[in-house]
């Protein structure tokens, strides 16, 4: 008896179907970022974790008001130094406040300075990289004798002599950390520009006459993104935490904010009588800094063309 449910010609589309899914894996279409997520979930269980833990920060400090079980700045010198309890869980600091409202506000400080100076870094670093690696010669030499000299000295002494320079507060840490952390972007960025603008796809680019800044920013910079991805997860914990010494040190943010590291540093003064008050936001920063730490691992064993051949 003849097998009619399937008819004529379906069998050979059906191939024909599977090869071109075939092809496109090989050519890495099918890898999207929903598939990315995929295997660093399955992979990397701590990774995906830490993304958790991090998400959660961010709604945290983002909706701070609402979470927060206190006013972060009200003070109220009768319930000083009050030891943790159920109405205030870390306690109270020396004028009274609520330690928990102000972790939680200080999470919006300390995330911020880590994503916004990052971000500007990173964002002069590529673009000097891009050119640096693009153009070669004298712009190459130049940018790079200038980055030798930003890595020359440690980020933090050079954060510091800016700040010293303009003095304390959060616009000047913005500026500080984004003229200090740019040059190591710009290193990596150039290595790979100089790799992937010999390649055939810029070759033929340019012989149809595409423009420089065109072949730079639509063909070799789009190559780039899942380093620099890895890079920026992994820049953020040295910014916070450059955010929380120079607060530490008094030239970071200034009171009353609620930065973790001005509040380890005034709580110092009490760490064996009231040691919650330093313990608690300094937790908090070790908690943030390992989680963006292992994300970025995570990412770039997902990311890593070099690690996905090994």
């Amino acid at each position: 008896m003849l097998d009619h449910s399937k008819e004529p010609g379906t069998e050979g589309l059906e191939n024909r179907q599977k090869e071109q899914a075939d092809v496109s894996a090989q050519l890495g279409e099918a890898d999207t970022w929903k598939d990315q997520l995929k295997t660093l979930v399955r992979q990397n269980k701590l990774a995906a974790f830490s993304a958790v833990i991090l998400i959660l920060f961010l709604l945290a400090a983002v909706f701070a008001p609402i979470v927060a079980p206190y006013d972060h700045l009200k003070q109220s010198l009768t319930d000083r130094l009050q030891d943790p309890s159920l109405a205030h869980w870390l306690g109270t600091d020396e004028l009274g406040r609520d330690v928990l409202s102000r972790v939680i506000f200080g999470a919006r400080v300390s995330l911020t300075i880590g994503l916004v100076p990052t971000l500007i870094s990173m964002a002069i670093g590529t673009v000097l990289g891009l050119c640096a690696g693009f153009y070669g010669g004298k712009t190459d030499f130049v940018i790079m004798r200038l980055a030798d000299v930003m890595l020359a000295f440690p980020s933090l002494l050079l954060a510091m002599v800016v700040m010293y320079t303009m003095g304390g507060g959060l616009i000047n840490i913005f500026i500080a950390l984004s003229l200090v952390n740019w040059a190591g972007t710009a290193r990596i960025v150039r290595s790979q520009t100089l790799s992937l603008k010999e390649k055939e796809f810029v070759e033929a680019a340019r012989s149809i006459g595409v423009r420089q800044w065109t072949i730079m920013f639509r063909h070799i910079l789009p190559n780039c993104l899942p380093s620099l991805i890895v890079l920026f997860t992994l820049n953020i914990p040295s910014a916070i935490l450059s955010e929380a010494s120079l607060s530490f040190l008094g030239i970071g943010a200034q009171p009353p904010s609620a930065s973790w590291g001005l509040m380890a540093v005034r709580g110092k003064k009490y760490l064996f009588s009231e040691p919650w008050l330093s313990i608690a936001p300094s937790v908090a920063i070790m908690i943030v800094v390992m989680a963006f730490n292992f994300l970025g691992d995570g990412l770039r064993d997902v990311l890593d063309p070099y690690l996905k051949e090994q």
